[in-house]
Formats: structure tokens, C-alpha cells, sequence
């Protein structure tokens, strides 16, 4: 059978004028059926601290994930980060970007949880996940609920113009509107260390096509983990495992 994917090839090595982007979730570790059931393999970490030191410290994390979850899987490594879709942002000095609540997002969030919750405990399997200021509906251990939750997302986020959906990898979320990965790029490439390189983000779900966005347009490269289409991304690596490798081989 004929690959109905089109081929492209593997990213090359990191020069040194590079600044690294990496996305977390299905790019350096592997699903769970819950967010907190997931470990970053210690050689993993390893590379990625070496390539932080090669890089003078422009090494980013970019996920859906809130900083505090991906402080702790990545300790003792402090990167800096960007949570949840571009929200949350900290540079190499350590400094927040936090984007300021508005209290009538907030409450409306915060109803749409409680509803969410009970939609929930209607349908086993299905997993709310707050996130503060974002929300999202897992359904991994629910795979035949999928239609209904993203049904329940849609009715709900219709008529708010603050806030967005953003879908993943058996998962939708609630995202606040003007968040996401390609903007948390061009935000990171604003601050040293980061200023002036050549911006590579690595990446595998459909919140990830922002980044590969954002990194073409500033000259960079975008490169995509497994086969999904349509995407923007210019180099590919087939599965973690890859990706592993690759990290491995830019960190000596």
C-alpha cells in the first residue's frame, strides 16, 4: 500500500546559533491515560541539560502543561517555559509573564468546570483537568465518548469571546483567546538568550502546527514527531524514540 504521507526528511544537527523549542506531551514522553501518570526518562533530561549548557540556556519548554507540572518532571533542570498553550510564560532569567485574569472569565470558567464535572460522571473515563485559567476534557480512557465531549466543549464555548477550543491528542481545551505556541515563540525570541538565533520547535499534536508556524516565519525550523497531516513542519522524526536519539546526538 502506497504511503499517503508526504516524505520529509529528519531535522539536522543544532549549530550552535540555534535556540531549542521543545514541545513535552507526545514529543519527549509518551500518553497517559492520566497527566500525572507520565515520566521523562532520565537520559532524556540528561541531553536536554547538556544542550542547554551548549546553547548558553536558549532551551524552551512549550506545552499545554502548567509550569508547575513541568518544573517537576524536569527537575533538577529549571528551562524556561511556556504552560498551557502560551499563557504562562518564564524567561531564562526566571521571570513570570503571566497574562491577567478578568474575574468574569474566571466565573465563567469556573461554571463551565462544575458542568464539566458532571458531564463527567456520565461518562467513565472521561477526565476534567483544571488548569486555572484553561480547562480540558481528556477522553483517552474514554475513546467512545469522543463525539459527546467535543460536543459538550462546543455547546459551551459557543458566544464567549474570550475563550477558544483548542484541540489535541484525545483531549479539547479550554484555552483563553490569543494563547498559544507560535506566540509564545516569537514572545521567548524577545529575550535573551534566545534573541538573534535560529528558532527550531519540535512538536507533534495540532497545538504544535502554531509553533511550526512561528518558527518558519522567523527562518527557523519546524519539525514534526509521528505522521499527522495536514502540517506546516518542514523536517520530521518519526516517534519519540526518535527524537530521543536525536536530542542524544546534539548533546555530545
Amino acid at each position: 500500500m502506497a504511503n499517503d504521507f508526504p516524505s520529509r526528511p529528519p531535522p539536522p544537527l543544532l549549530d550552535d546559533a540555534c535556540a531549542l523549542f521543545l514541545d513535552v506531551d507526545g514529543t519527549l514522553i509518551e500518553f497517559a491515560d492520566r497527566p500525572d501518570a507520565v515520566t521523562l526518562l532520565p537520559q532524556v533530561r540528561e541531553a536536554i541539560g547538556r544542550i542547554s549548557d551548549r546553547l548558553e540556556g536558549a532551551v524552551a519548554l512549550v506545552s499545554g502543561r502548567p509550569l508547575e507540572q513541568l518544573d517537576a518532571l524536569f527537575a533538577p533542570l529549571h528551562l524556561p517555559a511556556s504552560g498551557l498553550h502560551g499563557h504562562q510564560l518564564r524567561d531564562a532569567g526566571g521571570t513570570l509573564h503571566d497574562t491577567v485574569e478578568d474575574q468574569d472569565t474566571t466565573e465563567w470558567l469556573h461554571a463551565v468546570h462544575q458542568q464539566a464535572m458532571r458531564f463527567a460522571h456520565g461518562h467513565p473515563g472521561v477526565l476534567v483537568e483544571d488548569k486555572g485559567p484553561s480547562m480540558a476534557l481528556h477522553w483517552r480512557g474514554a475513546p467512545h465518548a469522543a463525539a459527546d465531549v467535543r460536543a459538550f466543549a462546543d455547546r459551551h464555548v459557543r458566544g464567549n469571546a474570550h475563550y477558544r477550543l483548542q484541540p489535541g491528542d484525545h483531549v479539547v481545551e479550554f484555552v483563553p483567546v490569543g494563547s498559544d505556541k507560535g506566540r509564545a515563540v516569537r514572545r521567548m525570541m524577545q529575550y535573551l538568550p534566545f534573541r538573534g538565533r535560529l528558532p527550531v520547535f519540535i512538536g507533534d499534536d495540532l497545538t504544535d502546527e502554531h509553533g511550526f508556524e512561528a518558527a518558519n516565519g522567523l527562518h527557523g525550523w519546524s519539525v514534526l514527531v509521528g505522521e499527522r497531516e495536514p502540517s506546516v513542519a518542514v523536517f520530521q522524526l518519526s516517534d519519540i524514540r526518535s527524537v530521543h536519539a536525536w536530542l542524544r546526538e546534539n548533546a555530545w
